[in-house]
C-alpha cells in the first residue's frame, strides 16, 4: 500500500508540470475511468509527456477540461493522492461546503454553461453509486442463472433443491438495491450539490414511504392514492419508487434549501431548525411540484426511447450502435446512467446496455486491426494488447484515445462494427436486466430470454469481427497517415506512427 502511494505521488509530480503547474489548475475530480482537471489555459498542456507517464492509458482535452485516463478501480486511488499531494482544489460542488468561497474556480464553474455542469453533475452522482448498481446487476444475473431454465428442462434450483436458500439470499441482495434506488440516487445527488447527504436519505425515505401506495398500483386501479386536503386543495399522494428523475431533482432542492437555512438562521437555532425546515419544505415541494413534473419527464424519456426503438426499428439500433462510442469521446455518455436507471425502473429491462457492449467491441475490432497491421512493431503490440484487454472489461478510453482516434481507420471501422452489432441485437431482441457493465462481465446482466446469454456472446463477436474487417478495408483504401504504417516501409516510420499523442 505504501509503495502504491509512492507511485501515485510520483505520477502526481509528473502530471503537475505537464499541465502548466499548480497555478494553471482550477479544480480536479474523477469519473469512472478519468482524472478530470479544469484548467485556466489548455495550451500549456504537454500531451506527449502525459501519455508517457506510468499507468496513464490516454489523454483527452474537452474545452477547458483535461481528462487523463487511468481506468476503473485505479482512477479513484490516483485522484485521492493527486488531490492530497498537489493541493489542487477538489470539485467544489461535491465538497459539501454550505457556502463555497467566491473564487476564480466558482467563476469558471459559472462559465462552463448549464449543459456542461449538468453532465459533470450526472457523472458525479452515478460514479458515487455505480458500485452498488454493478453489484445489484450482477447478483440479478447470478440469480437468473440459478432460477431460469437455461441448461435444460429444469433450472439449477429445481435440479439441486439444496441451493434454493442461496438463490433466496442472492435475490434479496439484488432486489434490495434496485428497490431502494431512488433513495440511493437522492443521497448521492444531495451530496453532489453540496447538501448534507443524510437529509437526502431522509427525503428518500419520504419518497419510498410504505404508508403510500405505489404509483403503478394507483394508475392500474389496484390501489387508491392517499388524499391530502390542503385548504380545500385535494392533493394525491403516492410512493415515488422507481422515479430516478424525481430523485435527481430532489437532491438539488434539498442541497439548496439546506445551504440557505444554514446561511440565514442564527447559530443558536440553526442546528435544530435548519434540517427540520429543509425536510418539511422539501416534502411539500416533492408532492406538489417536483413529483408531478419529474414523473412526466420520466414518462416522456422512457416513451421516447422505447418509441424510437420501435418506430426506427433495426435502423435505430444500427445508428445508435454506430455512434455510441463517438458519444463516449465527448463525455456525454455519462448522462445515460440516469436514462438506463429509469428504463429498468419502468420496464424492468435495459435495451441500451447490449448496444453499448456491441459498440465497445466494435472499437475492440479496430484495435485488433491496428495490432495486425503493426504486428512487427513492439510498441504497437504493447499498446494494442493493453487497450484490447481494457475493452474486454468494458473500458474503451485507452483504445479510443491511445489508438483509434489518432489513427482514424480503427475508429471508423469500429463504428461500423458497432452498427453491425446493433443490427444483430435488434434481430435477436437482446436486452439486459441491469446496466453499468459491458464486455465480458456484461454477460452476467444479459436477460436470459430469447437465448440471451448466447446472443450476448455473439453480439460481441459480431462487433469485434466486423470492426476488425471494416478497419482493414478502411486502412487499405484511405489516405490517412496510417497507410504509411500499413506498407511498413521503414522501422522509423512505423515507430513515429504508433507513438502515443
Amino acid at each position: 500500500m505504501k509503495n502504491d502511494r509512492k507511485l501515485y505521488e510520483k505520477i502526481s509530480d509528473e502530471i503537475l508540470p505537464a499541465i502548466g503547474g499548480k497555478d494553471n489548475a482550477i479544480e480536479a475530480f474523477h469519473c469512472a475511468t478519468r482524472l478530470r482537471i479544469a484548467l485556466k489555459d489548455v495550451s500549456k498542456v504537454d500531451k506527449d509527456t502525459l501519455n508517457n507517464i506510468e499507468l496513464v492509458k490516454g489523454v483527452n482535452l474537452n474545452k477547458n477540461q483535461l481528462q487523463i485516463i487511468f481506468g476503473a478501480g485505479l482512477v479513484d486511488k490516483v485522484t485521492d493522492v493527486f488531490i492530497q499531494h498537489t493541493g489542487i482544489k477538489y470539485y467544489s460542488v461535491d465538497s459539501g461546503s454550505p457556502e463555497p468561497a467566491k473564487s476564480e474556480s466558482n467563476d469558471k464553474e459559472e462559465k462552463k454553461g448549464f449543459f456542461q455542469r449538468f453532465i459533470d453533475d450526472l457523472t458525479g452522482v452515478f460514479t458515487e453509486i455505480l458500485p452498488g448498481i454493478l453489484a445489484g446487476g450482477i447478483l440479478i444475473g447470478l440469480n437468473n442463472l440459478l432460477t431460469q431454465k437455461i441448461f435444460g428442462a429444469q433450472s439449477l434450483v429445481q435440479m439441486f433443491p439444496g441451493i434454493s436458500g442461496i438463490s433466496t439470499i442472492v435475490n434479496l441482495g439484488s432486489s434490495g438495491i434496485f428497490a431502494m434506488l431512488p433513495l440511493i440516487v437522492v443521497y448521492s445527488a444531495t451530496k453532489r450539490y453540496g447538501g448534507r447527504p443524510v437529509l437526502g436519505l431522509a427525503i428518500g425515505a419520504v419518497m419510498m414511504s410504505a404508508s403510500l401506495p405505489a404509483m403503478s398500483d394507483v394508475q392500474t386501479g389496484a390501489a387508491k392514492a392517499v388524499i391530502a386536503n390542503i385548504f380545500g386543495w385535494k392533493l394525491s399522494l403516492t410512493n415515488f419508487g422507481g422515479q430516478i428523475i424525481v430523485a435527481l431533482i430532489m437532491g438539488w432542492v434539498i442541497a439548496k434549501l439546506d445551504n440557505f437555512f444554514q446561511k440565514k438562521l442564527p447559530g443558536v437555532i440553526q442546528f435544530v431548525l435548519s434540517p427540520m425546515l429543509t425536510i418539511l419544505i422539501s416534502s411539500f415541494i416533492l408532492f406538489m411540484i417536483v413529483g408531478p413534473i419529474g414523473v412526466t419527464l420520466s414518462t416522456w424519456i422512457t416513451n421516447a426511447l422505447v418509441g424510437m426503438s420501435q418506430s426506427l426499428g433495426i435502423f435505430g439500433y444500427i445508428i445508435f450502435g454506430g455512434i455510441q462510442q463517438l458519444i463516449v469521446i465527448t463525455g456525454l455518455h455519462n448522462m445515460f446512467g440516469a436514462i438506463e436507471t429509469q428504463l429498468i425502473s419502468t420496464t424492468q429491462y435495459d435495451f441500451l446496455n447490449p448496444l453499448f457492449s456491441g459498440a465497445l467491441m466494435g472499437q475492440g475490432g479496430g484495435v485488433l486491426a491496428f495490432l495486425f497491421l503493426n504486428r512487427k512493431n513492439a510498441k504497437s503490440r504493447e499498446i494494442s494488447i493493453s487497450a484490447f484487454f481494457s475493452i474486454l472489461f468494458g473500458i474503451s478510453e485507452p483504445a479510443l484515445f491511445g489508438i483509434n482516434i489518432k489513427h482514424k481507420y480503427p475508429l471508423i471501422g469500429g463504428c461500423i462494427g458497432g452498427a453491425a452489432a446493433g443490427a444483430y441485437i435488434y434481430l435477436t431482441k437482446l436486452t439486459a436486466v441491469s446496466f453499468g457493465t459491458t464486455g465480458l462481465p456484461g454477460i452476467a446482466i444479459a436477460a436470459p430470454q430469447n437465448n440471451g446469454y448466447v446472443n450476448y456472446i455473439l453480439t460481441n463477436l459480431v462487433g469485434i469481427a466486423v470492426g476488425f474487417l471494416a478497419s482493414l478495408v478502411v486502412a487499405k483504401f484511405s489516405t490517412f497517415e496510417s497507410k504509411a504504417k500499413v506498407t511498413n516501409k521503414t522501422k522509423s516510420v512505423v515507430s513515429k506512427q504508433v507513438s502515443v499523442d
